[in-house]
């Protein structure tokens, strides 16, 4: 009984961080968050520029369902193209750790959207924001943290329904958010084609992607050559 006991105890205990992921500390990173199927990606970027799958969280709650989030009191979590600086960083948030997504964005703000404080946090409960377990929220904080400190300026955050895949594009044909959804395609194919993150801005009150872009130097960038979606 006691060795039963004992090895409870063992499983419970926080696990450490590997050496490898140790290593990958400091690195620039890139963020995605898949509604449906509560996954937070974290992407470390290589020697070549590129950006590696290093951690994938599950994700604890998030409410609303599928869509975008459009009114305080909704209590949808957003979703979009998202950027985040030190300043958002709230290490002694009630609910453990927190980051600040930084809703409402541009494209929130020029499409009259309302909200305030959606966040990355811990305590595995929320409305609106993307709870994780107090130990994942833990890393992922390090990591931020970590990159900022390192010199990355701004870490993208880029929040989907889903996988934004052809098949579950078709899917969801008939949803009512399918041609706002048809604007984040762009980028989810991007980053899947290139292993680096697109460069988004907001034109017309609506997200576009700059394809030409191998390596962009900032989130919001007013360069020529885009792909838009248009909303209907």
């Amino acid at each position: 009984m006691k060795k039963t006991f004992f090895g409870l105890a063992l499983c419970l205990l926080p696990v450490p961080l590997s050496a490898v992921v140790l290593q990958r500390m400091g690195a620039r990173i890139f963020i995605q968050i898949f509604k449906e199927e509560k996954r937070l990606e974290l992407y470390t970027q290589d020697r070549t520029g590129h950006y590696q799958l290093t951690q994938s969280y599950p994700i604890c709650r998030y409410s609303g369902g599928l869509g975008p989030k459009t009114l305080q009191g909704d209590f949808k979590s957003p979703e979009g193209f998202y950027h985040v600086s030190h300043k958002q960083l709230k290490p002694d948030s009630r609910y453990y750790r927190a980051i600040n997504l930084g809703f409402p964005n541009a494209f929130d703000k020029s499409r009259g959207y309302s909200g305030s404080y959606l966040m990355i946090h811990g305590a595995c409960k929320s409305i609106g924001c993307y709870a994780m377990t107090n130990r994942y929220m833990d890393e992922i904080y390090q990591y931020v943290e970590s990159a900022l400190h390192h010199g990355q300026h701004e870490i993208k955050i880029n929040i989907y329904p889903f996988r934004m895949t052809r098949q579950n594009m078709r899917r969801h044909q008939n949803n009512d958010n399918y041609s706002f959804w048809k604007q984040l395609q762009p980028a989810y194919e991007y980053f899947a084609q290139h292993s680096i993150p697109a460069t988004v801005s907001v034109i017309g009150g609506q997200y576009a992607i700059n394809v030409k872009s191998k390596k962009p130097l900032s989130f919001w960038n007013n360069e020529s050559s885009y792909s838009l979606a248009k909303m209907k």
